[in-house]
């Protein structure tokens, strides 16, 4: 789709850029250039879906093992499983020069408990990109991880971790680079896609000379998450006011272009909404 002076994601193509290969593959395990962490090439090991319990269980079977040579097997954690995901494919969303084999197009755990219930852990789903969570007791696939990883997946965050910009109405993250308009509800009430892009434009039209605001893609909406915390899901010294329930991001949905992602602040999961439906609300963010 078009997107020349949209507000889509690709219009601002925000990030760092892949490297190419973005994998380089050894004897049964790839390393992702991106990150730095080694993966089984076979993304289905088990064989068979696990309870979390088992999952961690079958992670320590590798290790006394020593699978493929090494015995510092883990489960990922959610942001390091969702750093595999890819935006652009779909069943599996996966980067188009991935090596891997026998990779589902459902979920797979994370060793992320979450915040709400410790009874509860976060999974990916690997056909699409969704993450949410379920009771440790359901049966999902397990693809472990080795290695620190880089900053990609690893960074520290900084202390205090956001800064009031002098207008009072920004809020720099340190950790990122971004800027998040301190009111993080920009129309009032929830929109359609369309008309959160529109109240950006708008957005622009009164900002100040230099700022350039714009609908955040998923992957900044989900750099905003604090995983030990609910409702919202965001870190304990953020100064935004207004927080809502779920924002929309200008990410579009490989599997439907009539849907969008979206992140959920009070959860801390991501999912995708149909962009006709007024269910999401607008927080704006600049570099």
């Amino acid at each position: 789709m078009p997107c020349a002076q949209s507000g889509q994601d690709a219009e601002s193509e925000s990030g760092a850029p892949w490297p190419s290969p973005r994998f380089e593959t050894g004897d049964e395990v790839a390393v992702d250039l991106l990150t730095g962490l080694t993966w089984p090439l076979d993304a289905n090991m088990a064989g068979l879906p696990l309870d979390w319990r088992a999952a961690l269980d079958f992670v320590d079977q590798l290790n006394r093992e020593q699978a493929h040579g090494f015995s510092d097997w883990r489960m990922p954690t959610r942001r390091e499983l969702r750093s595999l995901i890819s935006h652009q494919t779909r069943n599996p969303a996966l980067p188009e020069d991935c090596p891997f084999t026998n990779v589902f197009p459902g979920w797979y755990w994370t060793s992320t408990t979450t915040a709400i219930n410790p009874d509860f852990a976060w999974y990916v789903h690997m056909g699409g990109g969704r993450s949410f969570y379920g009771v440790k007791s359901q049966f999902y696939l397990l693809w472990p991880v080795r290695g620190e990883g880089n900053e990609a997946v690893q960074c520290k965050w900084p202390k205090p971790r956001f800064e009031l910009e002098v207008d009072g109405l920004s809020v720099k993250d340190r950790l990122t680079g971004l800027c998040w308009r301190r009111a993080a509800n920009l129309t009032g009430e929830p929109v359609i896609w369309a008309d959160a892009l529109e109240a950006i434009k708008k957005l622009n039209e009164g900002a100040a000379a230099g700022r350039r605001w714009r609908l955040p893609n998923i992957n900044e909406l989900e750099s905003l998450a604090d995983l030990n915390r609910h409702d919202p899901a965001l870190p304990p010294d953020h100064p935004f006011e207004n927080c809502q329930e779920v924002y929309w991001s200008s990410t579009s949905s490989m599997f439907e272009p009539d849907w969008a992602w979206a992140f959920y602040a009070f959860k801390g999961a991501m999912g995708v909404g149909r962009k006709g439906y007024a269910r999401f609300h607008v927080w704006a963010v600049s570099r």
